[in-house]
């Protein structure tokens, strides 16, 4: 019945944001312009960030991530891939101990295939989480369906997208989690000025079981050509975990972004 309700769920989603499609197309038409000078037929940045303490508290923390966007005449494409650790000291029967209290390794790629209007598009996406501390041995999503870039200036750029896929999860128990979902994701970026950015990226992916959400809100400030200082707010969300796991984790990290072309 929850399978049934998670379908039915897609049905209606789907057909609405195609159905609209060119009602909003036809809105924000003066907006879907892009300047050829906005495009790169490929684009590469490396983000990292690193904490170590010492003295009344020792503590090493480590992040770590790229992200590329290829441009191209019948496709645009997105890859990311990230590493997060921490490191304690703490006390244990009277003696200090380093303990790993953070590890994850998270990849996804997501191709979006343009259709006669090229703001019109179907995407196919795929991921893989490796969380030592969510409670899941790893979380795996392949999904597919109706792409759309609502509007893309100078200024300010605002898509979606929306389909089924299918989740591939083990729990720390060994139970297995697999079951068909719907995955949705919209992403806003804004151009504050020529040296000031914000971006808000949301996904979720909804199961009969589990549902999987996702939210990082960005703020970067241009240091030079290259190179510029981001702070950002993450949460991660699953609904059905063990007892003794949280259900949201949140991260908040100052990092350095390097643009490499």
């Amino acid at each position: 019945m929850k399978k049934q309700s998670t379908l039915a769920l897609f049905a209606a989603l789907f057909f609405a944001s195609t159905a609209q499609a060119d009602a909003l197309d036809n809105l924000f038409a003066a907006d879907v312009s892009v300047p050829e000078e906005a495009e790169k037929p490929f684009s590469l940045d490396g983000e990292i960030g690193f904490v170590a303490t010492t003295g009344n508290t020792d503590s090493t923390s480590f992040k770590g991530r790229l992200n590329a966007h290829q441009e191209l005449e019948s496709w645009s494409n997105d890859y990311i891939l990230e590493g997060f650790y921490k490191q304690d000291e703490k006390e244990i029967d009277d003696e200090m101990v380093s303990q790993t209290t953070a590890q994850k390794i998270f990849a996804s790629g997501q191709g979006n295939y343009k259709l006669e209007n090229p703001a019109h598009r179907v995407f196919a996406f795929g991921s893989y989480e490796d969380d030592r501390f969510s409670g899941f041995e790893y979380q795996a999503t392949v999904a597919g369906g109706w792409a759309h870039q609502l509007w893309k200036n100078d200024v300010s750029a605002f898509s979606y997208s929306i389909g089924p896929g299918y989740s591939f999860a083990e729990r720390e128990s060994g139970e297995s989690a697999n079951g068909a979902i719907v995955r949705g994701a919209v992403d806003y970026k804004w151009k504050i000025s020529d040296t000031a950015n914000f971006r808000q990226l949301f996904s979720t992916e909804v199961g009969s079981d589990n549902t999987k959400s996702k939210s990082e809100t960005s703020l970067s400030a241009q240091i030079n050509g290259s190179l510029a200082m981001k702070l950002a707010v993450i949460l991660n969300h699953n609904t059905d975990v063990a007892d003794d796991v949280e259900e949201l984790d949140t991260q908040t990290s100052v990092t350095l972004v390097y643009s490499f072309f």
